[in-house]
Formats: structure tokens, sequence, C-alpha cells
């Protein structure tokens, strides 16, 4: 019986696993009920953000501007203010972002403005209506999730060592592999039922990603919202919008 105390220690670290992943999914849910979300539609703005996050937001906001002849955007790299003149928040963030010289390098445009107040306020604005995850939680499911696969491969392995163990009970008894195959069961279990009831993206909640999938994709601005820089035709735009921030992408700035 020197297997048992591999076996209370596999229920443990399932347990204790599935529990904090549980407690994760419930924070996500509950932070999705408190928007509503029945018969609203999603600005071009809040479909960059969920579906990309800070970084794409400001992808579409350069080329809004690049197609209306405020901004040139050059395939080497390069931002030139043409009209000074901001249309919203967010493209008066990028034109603070360029400077009073008129013109700079796209990636700290990108940095810069992405982290900026514009940005910010769609973000919280999201946040409250349950459509984007909040700060944190993404950090803390995948986390919790990492968590469980960790555990059901610690059972897996203490299942191995029990069964090695010299001596593991009579004949006709049950097989000691068939007892960690309930605290291995409850960790896959877990994981299945996690994919379809938290968010599975860093940006947009469960309720987000319905909107997104009904958000018709009406032009190029809406495709790269949506799908990033690689939806552009163009081939001088994709190439100045290419040059890109290895810390931005996937990065999100923190919200006092």
């Amino acid at each position: 019986m020197f297997w048992v105390p591999l076996l209370l220690l596999a229920c443990a670290l399932a347990a204790l696993s599935c529990g904090r992943l549980c407690v994760a999914a419930v924070r996500a849910a509950a932070s999705e009920a408190r928007g509503a979300h029945e018969g609203r539609r999603l600005t071009l703005y809040e479909a960059a953000f969920l579906s990309g996050g800070p970084g794409r937001v400001i992808d579409v906001a350069l080329l809004s501007m690049a197609r209306g002849r405020r901004l040139l955007l050059a395939h080497t790299g390069w931002a030139t203010v043409v009209d000074p003149v901001a249309g919203d928040d967010l493209e008066r963030s990028v034109l603070g972002a360029i400077g009073p010289a008129g013109q700079s390098r796209i990636a700290p445009v990108r940095r810069a403005a992405a982290a900026g107040d514009g940005v910010r306020a769609l973000a919280d604005r999201l946040v409250a209506a349950g459509l984007a995850v909040p700060d944190g939680m993404w950090s803390g499911i995948a986390g919790a999730a990492r968590q469980v696969r960790a555990a059901a491969a610690a059972v897996v392995a203490l299942g191995v060592c029990a069964t090695l163990l010299p001596a593991q009970g009579r004949e006709g008894e049950m097989p000691v592999g068939v007892w960690f195959a309930l605290p291995f069961f409850l960790t896959v279990s877990c994981l299945a039922i996690a994919r379809f009831e938290v968010p599975t993206t860093r940006w947009a909640s469960p309720a987000g990603r319905r909107l997104l999938g009904a958000l018709p994709s009406r032009d190029d601005l809406t495709s790269v919202a949506v799908r990033g820089i690689r939806a552009l035709e163009d081939p001088a735009l994709r190439a100045a919008l290419s040059h890109r921030d290895p810390n931005l992408d996937g990065y999100r700035e923190t919200r006092s």
C-alpha cells in the first residue's frame, strides 16, 4: 500500500488546480454578465481592440489617417503628418506620439499611442460592457490552465511510479493505475469544460467574440481591425505597418 500517499498527492494536485481554474471561470462569467449586449454593434476601434489589442487599434487609426490623406506612411517604416487635424481621440494620440517635428518611425508611434489615454478609455468601456477581458483576468486564467495541465502530467507520473512499486496488492484486486485515472479524468474534464466556458483569447470575452463573429467585413479597414495587417492588399501600406515593436504586440498596458 505504499502507493496510497502517491494517490492522495495526485488527488490533491488535481483538486487544487481544478479549483483555481473554476474560480477564474466564475470571475470571467461574472465580468461578462455585467454588460448588456442585445442589439449592440461594435465600432471599428472596438473590433480592433477585441481582435488584437492596443497595437491593432493604432494600426487601424494609422491606416484611417493614411486613407484620409492626413498621414503619409512610407514603406520604410516612417510616418509623416500631412494634415495635423485629428478626427478623434485616437488620432490625436497618434499625432501626439509623432510629435511636433511631424515625422517619426512607426514602431515608437504605435508603442506610445497604444499606451495613451484614448486606448485606455476604449479598453475600460469594453471591460465595463463585459466584452473585453479585464486586466489580470487573462493571466489568471492562463496560469490556472497551465497549472491544471501540469497537474495532469504529475498525476500520470505519480501513477507510473505507483505502478512500478513492488508488492502493489494481492491478486484479483483493482489495478493501481485505475485509481490514478480518477484524478487524471478530473483534470482533463476541467480543461475540456474551460475551453468552452472561459475566454480563450487575451482580449475578447465570449460575448465580445460573438459580436466579432457577427461583424460584417465591409471594407479593408474592417478587415484589418479583425484580421490584422495581413488583410491589407496594398503592399506599400502592408510594408509600412509591418515595422513592429516586439515589446508591443501582445502587450497590454496597466490601467490604474
